[in-house]
């Protein structure tokens, strides 16, 4: 991996993520994977972050997901150890979120200015308030848009180029029929 820091920057993801990157495998998440791995993203953690992911990864219908997938517990610490930058826990940061579980990514977060990724609703709630102090919050990454985006306009440019073609056909078909 070659992560420099004037390229890099910090992000804080909530375990829910974490588990669509490396469980789910959701199709939403490859990009910000390769984000991490080509150290273009700074993935901050703090230990109960990691502990969190432990203890979650052994609940009942994340264990069966994990067996389907043939993905030990210790092969998703495995990449969480090899791509999070372990922190100190971050002072409580000015805005409390109700769901006690998810104010350490929020103060970590807000601390580093990081960018937020989480599901949550109840972190997605403060996101105008994290806002004014410097940490967006979002539920992907936002190359993701992008792409999706893309993907759109490279479907209208191939329509696009085919109705064209097709006209120019008609056109030409239509001016040899003329003379």
């Amino acid at each position: 991996m070659t992560s420099s820091p004037q390229t890099s920057s910090p992000v804080v993801i909530d375990t829910n993520i974490v588990l669509d990157i490396w469980v789910y495998q959701d199709p939403a998440t490859p990009s910000l994977l390769n984000a991490l791995e080509q150290g273009m993203l700074q993935w901050l953690a703090t230990p109960p972050m990691r502990e969190e992911l432990l203890r979650v990864l052994d609940y009942p219908h994340i264990a069966k997901r994990r067996e389907i997938a043939e993905l030990s517990a210790e092969a998703v610490l495995a990449h969480f150890d090899g791509l999070a930058k372990i922190q100190a826990i971050a002072p409580k940061a000015p805005y409390i979120c109700k769901d006690e579980d998810d104010q350490k990514f929020i103060d970590l977060a807000v601390a580093h200015q990081a960018l937020l990724l989480s599901k949550d609703k109840q972190v997605l709630r403060l996101s105008n308030r994290l806002a004014r102090l410097g940490v967006a919050v979002r539920k992907t990454w936002p190359l993701e848009k992008i792409l999706n985006k893309y993907s759109f306009m490279k479907i209208y440019m191939i329509k696009w180029l085919y109705l064209s073609h097709y006209e120019q056909e008609e056109h030409h078909e239509q001016h040899k029929n003329d003379s």
